[in-house]
């Protein structure tokens, strides 16, 4: 059979050959057990187009009074209500069981946690939406039975975890935390030391062990059988360790990958891998593989990179970066994002921009209330991780409260990442103009608080249905934008792109669905003057040395292309022949 011995190859990569052979066998029965049926196919493309958009939420963003469970349903009925359908999937942010990092520090990976409901209002969700759901693969929560029987050297757990010896030099890793590399901890056998790349609450799985593989393709599997459809594989990068490398990007870590994605090509459903490796570009597109890794990935440099052109009104680098961008292969995509659960990411920023423009960033976000994270580097240093901060204040005016030349930067970089190539991604405080959180960043003493504030559901529809209020203002910005957008094939994963050079004021890109015949110019200014389209190539937008008429579909209002065209302070077009 082409899965199993596509299976068996990576196996051996990751193991030795006996070993490959019998791990084969457990997972032709994990497949019998949760009634999948392999297919044998060589290629599973995802059915993405132009209808897809990705909302990002906890599962208790929202919460209503007097009521403590189920809090996934106020979600549900807040999209239902005044989203209807402008965006067709939704990313469940982790929503089991869980002691720290807002759900990241998992207990108990096949259960809901009590206060969001069951796995039915999940399921309900799965029947309404594609939805999106993490594997915490790298880790899990000091309190799991696994770790709790690996204390007591029972099974299962026993031997999942990765010992250290505190002398052996393991100054060589990447890791994105100052905090300490490995934990002491009390064992049946007396104290030991475990590898923590997070967090003391996060214990390191131990991959080396077949076993441990196991049990996360059974997790796999399982969330599958109940209707996820897109799996994220969080922290990926870091999950192979061995003494005196890098321990990040492995040569298995990447036959782990390749593992998960031949499971999903060759199952009897419609399934999208997405891998969430938040480090400099060149490594991030590494998980593409040739095709036979992730179908997606972050476009983590997007985020930095234009809140650097809107604040400084240069896209000079945000033009040299998207014009450098590979074309994914075929059947794989870009996750488009500006903000998520974390922060905004500045090592995807290391060597696009000169370091004087990266320290900008950091005094930018820390003048507008934010913070800057840190990590700590093999030579003992500290540097930047990322800015703590949401991303409607990081256009705010230091000081000052929300203006317009704030909501006009922060629209614009919103639409600039609705039209680039790929699947978009909207956090949901993206989604209602959240301000700093500060208030919880001060109770819980964690700086990516101040972008995951918790809402009741009353407050929240008062914002929204307030016409003046911000909330109000880009959520129908986004139903506007979201459904004009899935009205044009140009913006479907698969039509071409490609980024024009308009000079450090604009930033410009075609996108063109060649079957349909449809090709779209989406020009922004990145300034907060009036700019006049320069004398550039733009002939395939005129037929003659005539103005070329075309409608800008955002105001269905007719253009001129031509070097007489001007552009508002902060303004994006979408123009259509």
């Amino acid at each position: 059979m082409v899965f199993e011995q596509k299976v068996l190859e990576h196996l051996r990569v990751i193991y030795d050959r006996d070993t490959a052979e019998t791990l084969v066998d457990r997972i032709d029965e994990l497949f019998s057990d949760y009634g999948f049926r392999v297919q044998e196919k060589q290629t599973n493309y995802p059915s993405w187009s132009e209808q897809d958009a990705i909302l990002i939420a906890y599962g208790d963003v929202i919460n209503q009074n007097g009521r403590a469970n189920h809090k996934i349903r106020f979600l549900d009925n807040f999209l239902s209500r005044y989203l209807n359908d402008a965006v067709n999937s939704v990313h469940i942010l982790p929503f089991f069981p869980s002691s720290s990092d807002e759900g990241f520090s998992v207990i108990d990976y096949k259960q809901v946690r009590d206060d969001l409901g069951e796995w039915s209002d999940v399921e309900h969700m799965a029947g309404k939406y594609r939805l999106m759901a993490d594997l915490v693969i790298n880790h899990t929560s000091r309190f799991s039975e696994w770790f709790e029987n690996y204390q007591m050297r029972k099974e299962p757990g026993k031997d999942y975890f990765i010992e250290i010896d505190p002398s052996v030099n393991l100054s060589k890793v990447i890791r994105p935390r100052s905090s300490p590399l490995y934990t002491a901890v009390e064992t049946s056998n007396g104290l030991r030391h475990v590898w923590t790349t997070f967090s003391d609450d996060q214990i390191d799985l131990d991959f080396s062990n077949p076993d441990v593989l196991l049990e996360f393709i059974d997790i796999f599997l399982f969330y599958l059988s109940k209707g996820i459809s897109l799996i994220r594989l969080d922290a990926i990068a870091y999950l192979w360790k061995e003494i005196g490398t890098k321990s990040i990007h492995l040569e298995k870590t990447h036959h782990v990958v390749k593992l998960f994605r031949d499971i999903v090509d060759h199952i009897d459903i419609d399934a999208i891998l997405i891998t969430e490796t938040n480090v400099p570009f060149e490594e991030n597109v590494s998980y593409f593989g040739e095709g036979d890794e992730a179908h997606m990935i972050y476009q983590f440099s997007l985020p930095p990179l234009l809140l650097h052109a809107l604040l400084t009104e240069n896209s000079r680098y945000l033009t040299e970066w998207a014009s450098e961008l590979p074309e994914p292969p075929k059947g794989c995509t870009y996750f488009n994002f500006t903000a998520s659960h974390d922060g905004i990411g500045v090592r995807p920023l290391e060597g696009l921009v000169p370091e004087d423009e990266f320290d900008y960033l950091m005094e930018s976000t820390k003048e507008r209330g934010g913070f800057v994270s840190y990590k700590t580097n093999s030579d003992g240093t500290q540097s930047p991780y990322e800015l703590n901060i949401t991303y409607f204040d990081a256009f705010s005016e230091p000081g000052q409260e929300e203006t317009e030349l704030q909501m006009k930067r922060y629209l614009n970089s919103q639409i600039i990442m609705l039209s680039l190539q790929g699947v978009p991604g909207i956090y949901f405080q993206n989604l209602v103009a959240s301000k700093n959180y500060v208030a919880g960043v001060l109770k819980k003493g964690e700086k990516r608080s101040i972008n995951r504030k918790k809402w009741s559901y009353e407050e929240l529809t008062k914002r929204v249905e307030d016409e003046s209020d911000p909330a109000h203002i880009v959520l129908n910005f986004y139903k506007k934008a979201l459904n004009i957008r899935k009205k044009h094939p140009a913006f479907n994963p698969e039509a071409e792109q490609k980024v024009l050079d308009l000079g450090s004021e604009l930033f410009a890109f075609t996108r063109t669905a060649v079957q349909q015949e449809e090709e779209i110019l989406v020009i922004s200014n990145m300034t907060a003057h009036d700019v006049r389209l320069p004398d550039a190539d733009l002939s395939m937008f005129f037929e003659s040395e005539e103005r070329k008429e075309v409608t800008d579909l955002l105001t269905d209002k007719p253009q001129s292309v031509s070097p007489e065209l001007m552009l508002d302070p902060f303004e994006t077009l979408w123009l259509s022949r």
